[in-house]
């Protein structure tokens, strides 16, 4: 079996020259890739009863969270985009590179006390994320890791996110 890093694809000067988008898509779309994924996010949580809940940022932050849930049999919260959840919820905006955007999650989701596990595909500025952190601190949860599959490291991200154990399985130097 490869290495996960070599199932994912590395296509440079997307969206715009000199950046390499690192390709998630190609890692899903193989069976032992994915199977490295979800293992590597698990080995990377460690020990289950230290972990309540599972949380995890739309939409690849489902695909990782979701199996990682299962297979720990804790619960799975969903962070979405403003406005795509039904019940009551809290918000938090924060920034993008042009402009901001708004999260939500269900207000009842966290229990006060819980120890969160968070997780997401990439770690790039690590705005999302920080917000995702804040709404589960307002409701009373405990982040006691967050764990990403791949870490774009010169973006430095991990620095919104000094104060939280962090992790990721793949670590690329650049942007």
């Amino acid at each position: 079996m490869k290495k996960l890093e070599e199932y994912v694809r590395s296509i440079p000067d997307f969206p715009e020259p000199g950046i390499i988008f690192r390709d998630v898509t190609s890692v899903l779309q193989d069976a032992d890739g994915l199977h490295l994924a979800i293992d590597g996010i698990m080995e990377k949580i460690g020990n289950a009863d230290d972990v309540d809940v599972i949380v995890g940022t739309e939409s690849r932050g489902f695909v990782f969270g979701m199996p990682v849930a299962y297979n720990l049999h804790k619960p799975f919260v969903m962070v979405r985009k403003k406005g795509k959840l039904p019940c009551e919820t809290i918000s938090r905006e924060y920034d993008l590179e042009y402009g901001t955007a708004t999260i939500e999650m269900h207000k009842d989701s966290i229990k006060p006390g819980q120890r969160v596990v968070v997780i997401d595909d990439l770690i790039a500025t690590g705005g999302t994320i920080e917000a995702a952190v804040k709404m589960i601190e307002e409701l009373g949860g405990r982040v006691v890791k967050i764990v990403f599959l791949m870490e774009l490291a010169g973006l430095k991200g991990r620095d919104r996110l000094k104060d939280y154990d962090v992790e990721s399985v793949i670590r690329y130097e650049g942007k």
